[in-house]
C-alpha cells in the first residue's frame, strides 16, 4: 500500500513550520532520534517529547487550555524545585486539584507507506515503546504514535489542601527521575535500531 501524492513535499513543508508546542523547540534528549527519523525518506515526525515531570492544577471546567502548570521539566528534578508548589498551595493561590505526573517519551510519526510504518512500529516495540500503533490512515500518509510505558500519576492536593506527605512527594519525584532515565535509554536504543534500518 503506497501513497502516490508527493509525500516528500508534505514532509518538507511540515518540517519548516514554526514549532507550536508550549516549549517551542524539540527536547534535547530526543533531538538525535527526531533527526534520524526525519533523515529517512519514508518518514517524518509531527511531534515529540522525551518524557517529562509535571505538577499541574486542573480547572473545574476540565479544559486543557485552562490547566495551570506549576512545574514542567524535561529533566530530572529535585524536591526543592517542587517546594514552590507547596508554598502556592499553602498561600491558597491554587484552589483546584493538583496532580503530579511523570510521562514517558512519545512521538508522532508520518510514513508514506504501510510497510515502512509497520517496520518502524516493530522496531519501537522491540526497544520498549510498547504502547505504539497506527492512529490514522490518510490519503497521503500513515500516522503512528510511539509511546513508552513509563508513567506515574498521583493527586497531590484536593481543594487547596495537601493530601499526601512531603515524604511521599519525595518518593514520587525519586521514582519519576528513575523512570525518566529508563525512557531516555529507550530513545537511544530506538535511534541505534533505526541506524540499521534500510
Amino acid at each position: 500500500m503506497v501513497f502516490k501524492m508527493s509525500f516528500q513535499k508534505e514532509k518538507k513543508d511540515f518540517l519548516i513550520k514554526k514549532d507550536k508546542s508550549r516549549k517551542g523547540c524539540i527536547d534535547r534528549r530526543i533531538m538525535k532520534l527526531v533527526n534520524k527519523i526525519n533523515s529517512l525518506d519514508d518518514f517524518f515526525t509531527t511531534s515529540s517529547c522525551s518524557g517529562r515531570m509535571l505538577s499541574f492544577s486542573i480547572p473545574k471546567s476540565n479544559k486543557k487550555n485552562e490547566v495551570q502548570y506549576l512545574l514542567s521539566s524535561h529533566k530530572k528534578i529535585r524536591f526543592n524545585e517542587i517546594k514552590s508548589t507547596l508554598k502556592m498551595l499553602k498561600s491558597e493561590k491554587v484552589k483546584n486539584d493538583v496532580w503530579f505526573r511523570m510521562s514517558g517519551a512519545i512521538l508522532h510519526v508520518a510514513s508514506n507507506n504501510l510497510d515502512s510504518a509497520i517496520k518502524l512500529l516493530n522496531a519501537a516495540r522491540d526497544v520498549g515503546f510498547r504502547r505504539s500503533g497506527i492512529i490514522s490512515l490518510g490519503k497521503n500518509r500513515v500516522t503512528m504514535e510511539l509511546v513508552s510505558t513509563e508513567n506515574i500519576e498521583a493527586i497531590v492536593s484536593k481543594k487547596g489542601r495537601l493530601v499526601i506527605s512531603e515524604d511521599y512527594l519525595g518518593v514520587l519525584i525519586k521514582e519519576g527521575n528513575v523512570k525518566l532515565e529508563k525512557t531516555w535509554k529507550k530513545i537511544d536504543k530506538l535511534c541505534e535500531s533505526l541506524n540499521k534500518m534500510k
